[in-house]
């Protein structure tokens, strides 16, 4: 009897091992870091200026035909290496139109009369072109179609009105820097001599963040990353990722042109997980940290607001903050 009461034990403990292997084992980690705690977004940020009028006022540029849009549809695209600025559509009768330019075609470079070849990546890129074309001036193109690179010239023609309006979007970047950036509006980018589309506006910081540390601020105009003209969020997401332990920024605020060399960060890491079977379970998550003792016997749980133990599966006691402040003598 004593021999089957210790096989059955025996047994018991076995499944209970086997079975805590199991969940240990299921445990999957993280695919993305946390977001970060104290990362600020004020809410005077979330609006899209009003400008709206001063952007019907900028003068209009010149008009080549070529509708433009993303060439990258992924993310992973996105902050990998521009293959050019692809051809949405082009307009009837248009002068790209007349000079052979179709819908689909990937526009890589283009040139202004006399002028150096201007690599076209991204959309502000190509916005630039016409806005610093004259009207009535000839501008070279190469482009790729079917994987076959060639080129065309056509003159640009006068502006009659304004294109529509491009809305701005937020990105986010929480490895290194700890920013969160809205595209800038049409007038903010031209107004620092960006096409439109081109340049970045801080509307979140870390408290941490090593550009806080540089002395940028909400609401500053990010133009270039380390010397490269800032044509989309996606260049600097890029730059930040490629980046060693420093980069140059310039910025404008206030309409001055400020440049900074800004130091580099790093996720902080720490154990947050320890475990052994049926003994221990210990976790620590982002200010929250859980024991567990043989199969919780013991257990004791805090976080930065309240602690709680507990002995024996009902004996239970702790203590946490209230829901006032306390009152001190003046």
């Amino acid at each position: 009897m004593r021999s089957m009461l210790m096989t059955s034990l025996t047994w018991r403990l076995g499944a209970l091992l086997f079975a805590g292997l199991l969940v240990g084992c299921a445990s999957r980690l993280p695919d993305e870091p946390p977001p970060l705690l104290d990362l600020e977004e004020p809410l005077a940020w979330f609006a899209e200026p009003d400008d709206e009028a001063a952007r019907q006022a900028l003068p209009l540029g010149t008009f080549s035909g070529c509708v433009v849009g993303e060439a990258r549809e992924t993310l992973d695209a996105l902050l990998g290496e521009s293959e050019g600025v692809l051809v949405a559509s082009v307009v009837e009768n248009s002068p790209a139109d007349v000079a052979g330019v179709k819908a689909g075609d990937l526009l890589l470079e283009a040139r202004l009369a006399d002028g150096p070849p201007r690599a076209l990546r991204y959309e502000a890129d190509w916005r630039k072109v016409e806005l610093d074309a004259a009207p009535g001036s000839t501008v070279h193109v190469s482009f790729d179609r079917a994987n076959r690179r060639t080129g065309t010239s056509f003159v640009v023609v006068p502006r009659m009105r304004a294109p529509g309006r491009q809305e701005t979007r937020r990105v986010r970047e929480e490895e290194k820097v700890g920013v969160v950036l809205r595209t800038a509006t049409e007038v903010e980018a031209r107004g620092a001599g960006l096409g439109p589309g081109g340049g970045v506006v801080v509307v979140g910081l870390s408290r941490r963040s090593p550009w806080r540390h540089a002395g940028l601020r909400f609401g500053d105009l990010v133009v270039a990353v380390d010397d490269h003209a800032v044509s989309a969020p996606e260049l600097v997401l890029e730059r930040i990722r490629a980046a060693g332990e420093r980069m140059k920024l310039e910025y404008v605020r206030d309409g001055a042109h400020v440049i900074v060399d800004t130091a580099l960060t790093r996720r902080a890491q720490d154990t947050r997980e320890f475990y052994i079977p049926l003994l221990v379970d210990y976790e620590s998550d982002r200010g929250r940290s859980d024991t567990s003792i043989l199969l919780g016997l013991f257990r004791h749980e805090e976080t930065q607001a309240a602690w709680r133990i507990r002995l024996l599966w009902f004996i239970r006691f702790g203590r946490g903050d209230a829901d006032e402040l306390l009152k001190v003598d003046s």
